[in-house]
């Protein structure tokens, strides 16, 4: 299996979502992705990017069913890597996942690069 997948968001978009449902982050993040943003100057900047890795990866795998939580964005300081558990469990899937994620301005992107492992 090999696919890519592109996510684009309007940060604000996100950020007024988070401010009407506050249990949404809880629902879209796992408690790594939060406490990483959270650390941040602007959270919602790096929650945007992080949701588009989600998207993007769902994308790049042909995933029609998958919780948020299968798909962690995991930074160790160095480029981000991806945690794919449940229903994205990539070692099940034969692949690997590449991705890369941006945020500039009022926007935030992710690509994601599914590879035969």
């Amino acid at each position: 299996m090999e696919g890519v997948g592109i996510d684009l968001l309007e940060i604000d978009r996100l950020e007024r979502a988070l401010a009407r449902r506050p249990r949404l982050a809880q629902r879209l993040f796992t408690e790594a992705e939060r406490e990483y943003a959270g650390s941040r100057a602007h959270p919602a900047m790096h929650l945007a990017a992080r949701f588009c890795a989600k998207e993007a990866v769902a994308k790049a795998l042909s995933l029609r069913a998958w919780d948020p939580h299968d798909v962690e964005v995991v930074g160790t300081g160095g480029p981000p890597t991806v945690r794919l558990t449940g229903a994205a469990g990539a070692a099940e899937l034969g692949v690997d996942v590449t991705i890369s994620l941006t945020h500039t301005g009022g926007m935030a992107a992710a690509v994601a690069v599914a590879e035969a492992s």
